[in-house]
């Protein structure tokens, strides 16, 4: 039997920890219209390169970045429905934060402090999405790129199959490149200005890294859209509706309790830098005041940024403790106690059983039906869906955009949506105008109009309900506490 000494049950703890944080109801609105994707091609066998699935954009060709994860996510639900998913989650995000826990430093109480403060900042952003795919591989290359500069371990030569792996996964891909910027201008600024020290490359590494980030980049193309995957981030970041109306787009809303474990998160890094008299390394100061401006200008940067703190903290927090070893001998033994005889392994063990015990007890939990279900009713239109289901009134169908992933997916090719969560290809012009009359402003019912809509279901109490009623011309089918479905009277029909 091997030895299970405390500090080995910590982490053991740790990461048991965090499949238990991650293993849960994984589902959002956009989920759906990926797995719809996913469903479409392997129902179809070819990749998605036009729009099948809405009104709006019937045939138009768009560039469907995340098309390998969402065959993933299709197989998964097939699989096990929605516990795949949400097992497919869990085990991605333990993953991810296995490489970062490679790269911290200290003793295992302060990695593992590290590591679960990070996990809860950035698990509000745990969602069965392709951007949990940019999770895990953000997680590897910034471990494969640490390890070289701090230990000389050349791993470099498994980044460009994983970048080729991450263009087909998700537009995400783009963080790669904003990684590996990072790390050679503080390399180069670093080597240039600065004398030789730990982290620092020569110049024959720096250049082996730029010719890595090059190979990268060439492999990008290998995809089923060539070099308009490039285009693909830029337009993302372009569409003004993201950043105004879109919550994960928009800046940090540090009234929320989820979100204020990133503050938390920032003023420990800052207090170990602060407390720590090692000298801050320009590239990890680079990396992390780079993405932590990202993230403070979209939160769906938080989880990136939970990534790079933990191994900064605990690096500057050690450094910090072994000053305290010769200042303050008694503090620095209770923050970082020397390893004792291993005086009780069957207890060890025995811990190590109940705990996996109980998160086996969860994770089944988190994949039960009821569990799903409840979670999917809070944010999706369920019972309206089985009424369309049940009495197919004629479309077309005007919904609200956060219910157009779950309409697609429950009711497509019944019913082709008015939107979802696809911004990039619907684009500004169209997603204002369909923002406009979801809230009932003058000339609501242009749009309407000129999309001959027969169907409006939207949120219970929305302000074009209130329009609907005043107008004439429309009346109630269905309504419940979360939706609403009104449908056009005949009379008030177009031709």
């Amino acid at each position: 039997m091997a030895r299970l000494t405390l500090p080995r049950l910590a982490v053991v703890l740790v990461f048991l920890g965090l499949l238990a944080m991650a293993a849960r109801p994984s589902v959002d609105g956009d989920t759906f219209w990926h797995l719809r994707a996913g469903t479409w091609m392997l129902d179809h066998g070819q990749v998605l390169t036009h729009d099948v699935f809405s009104t709006t954009r019937l045939g138009q060709p768009y560039i469907n970045s995340s098309w390998l994860a969402q065959v993933i996510l299709a197989l998964a639900w097939r699989v096990a429905g929605p516990a795949g998913l949400n097992l497919l989650v869990a085990v991605l995000v333990t993953l991810a934060f296995a490489f970062v826990y490679r790269q911290c430093e200290g003793n295992v109480y302060l990695k593992a402090f590290g590591l679960v403060l990070a996990a809860a900042a950035s698990a509000i952003f745990w969602v069965a999405r392709p951007q949990m795919a940019s999770l895990l591989l953000f997680s590897v290359f910034a471990c494969v790129l640490a390890e070289y500069r701090w230990h000389g371990r050349n791993r470099l030569w498994v980044l460009p199959p994983l970048m080729l792996l991450w263009a087909n996964l998700h537009a995400g891909f783009a963080l790669g490149f904003l990684l590996f910027s990072a790390v050679l201008a503080g390399q180069v600024v670093s080597r240039m200005f600065g004398p030789a020290r730990p982290g620092v490359l020569d110049w024959r590494g720096i250049g082996a890294l730029a010719a890595t980030a090059l190979a990268c980049a060439a492999v990008v193309v290998v995809n089923p859209y060539g070099l308009r995957l490039y285009t693909v981030p830029f337009q993302t970041v372009s569409i003004g509706v993201l950043q105004d109306y879109i919550q994960e787009w928009q800046s940090p809303n540090f009234h929320l309790i989820a979100v204020q474990l990133f503050l938390w998160l920032l003023l420990a890094a800052f207090g170990a830098l602060a407390l720590g008299h090692r000298r801050v390394d320009l590239t990890e100061l680079l990396l992390f005041g780079g993405f932590t401006y990202l993230a403070l200008v979209a939160a769906r940067n938080i989880s990136i940024v939970a990534l790079l703190a933990p191994p900064l903290i605990t690096r500057h927090a050690a450094a910090a403790l072994a000053e305290l070893r010769s200042s303050r001998p008694r503090l620095a033994a209770v923050l970082d106690p020397p390893p004792g005889p291993n005086r009780y392994p069957l207890l060890n063990w025995a811990l190590a059983g109940v705990v996996g015990l109980a998160v086996l007890v969860k994770v089944a939990d988190a994949g039960s039906p009821s569990a799903n279900d409840l979670a999917l009713r809070r944010q999706a239109p369920v019972d309206a869906a089985a009424f369309l289901e049940r009495e197919h009134p004629a479309g077309p169908l005007f919904n609200s955009y956060n219910w157009g992933g779950y309409l697609s997916w429950r009711l497509y090719p019944q019913y082709l949506v008015f939107v979802d969560g696809r911004t990039d290809l619907y684009g500004d012009d169209l997603l204002r105008a369909y923002l406009r009359t979801a809230a009932g402003l003058d000339g609501y019912a242009d749009l309407l109009d000129e999309h001959g809509i027969n169907l409006v279901l939207i949120e219970t109490g929305s302000p074009l309900l209130a329009r609907l009623d005043q107008a004439g011309g429309w009346q109630p089918l269905y309504a419940d506490a979360l939706a609403t479905l009104y449908q056009r009277t005949p009379a008030a029909s177009q031709p």
